[in-house]
């Protein structure tokens, strides 16, 4: 099936497959940038789609270049980004497609992810899109509010592969940011329709995110005032799903992921 493996064993035994297995199941998506981690995924590809199977996951690769795990059943968790995850997201792929962005390397800083929210929603949308239980806004404290959401989204994205930090002002945006223009392309004009739905502060759901909506509704608060990492995502934002962290896998064993 794979030149560079003749069994899974052997793509289990490799000494990528710990950390990229890991990384994968915490919902972290590989890139070309990942230079260990990409090739390995790709020569194992054939022997790893089955393997997790076996676990409720599809080992997904997308022709722009990244792998990620889609959970299909209830064996591995479900993660949603939050409402400021997801609306971040779509702004730095509107900026991924920008081909200023492409002649920078694809390094930006979060004062241009702060103005392309800004100019895409306007600032008033924007403070109440990112704090949508306050009724009243002071400017100054509006601004560091939605300053702090931001770069918290952008953390959260770097840790799932998204985007790179390359210092406490600038990020590096990465190919996985199409997964959300994924709704997006069916239209035939992905940049048009995701500026749209930015300045809307709203996503198309998939069919898959809107099984969940209700479910994840009732999960949104808890995520507002206690920051718990595996908190529902509230209607209309869903975002790309991320399996939940568990043990390592363990080949041959079905009951080591609970």
């Amino acid at each position: 099936m794979s030149g560079a493996f003749a069994s899974l064993q052997d793509a289990i035994d490799a000494e990528a497959f710990p950390a990229v297995d890991l990384a994968l199941r915490r919902g972290r998506h590989v890139d070309r940038d990942d230079s260990d981690w990409y090739p390995f995924l790709v020569d194992a590809q054939p022997w790893l789609e089955a393997f997790y199977r076996r676990f409720g996951c599809e080992l997904v690769h997308r022709t722009d270049g990244y792998f990620y795990l889609l959970p299909t059943g209830d064996r591995l968790g479900r993660r949603h980004l939050s409402s400021g995850e997801m609306l971040v997201g779509q702004a730095l792929t509107l900026l991924y497609l920008d081909p200023a962005t492409v002649e920078h390397g694809g390094v930006l800083t979060r004062d241009q992810v702060l103005a392309q929210l800004a100019g895409v929603m306007g600032a008033e949308a924007l403070v109440r899109a990112l704090n949508p239980k306050r009724r009243r806004y002071d400017e100054r404290v509006a601004e560091e509010a939605v300053r702090s959401k931001v770069t918290e989204a952008l953390r959260r994205l770097a840790t799932l592969g998204f985007v790179e930090v390359v210092d406490d002002a600038r990020v590096r945006l990465r190919p996985a940011l199409m997964r959300f223009a994924e709704p997006a392309r069916e239209t035939g004009a992905p940049e048009k329709t995701l500026k749209r739905l930015v300045a809307a502060g709203e996503l198309v759901l998939t069919e898959s995110d809107a099984d969940e909506t209700d479910e994840t509704d009732e999960t949104d608060e808890t995520d507002e005032t206690d920051g718990a990492d595996e908190a529902g995502e509230s209607s209309p934002f869903a975002g790309p799903e991320a399996p939940s962290e568990r043990q390592p896998l363990e080949p041959g064993d079905p009951e080591a992921v609970e």
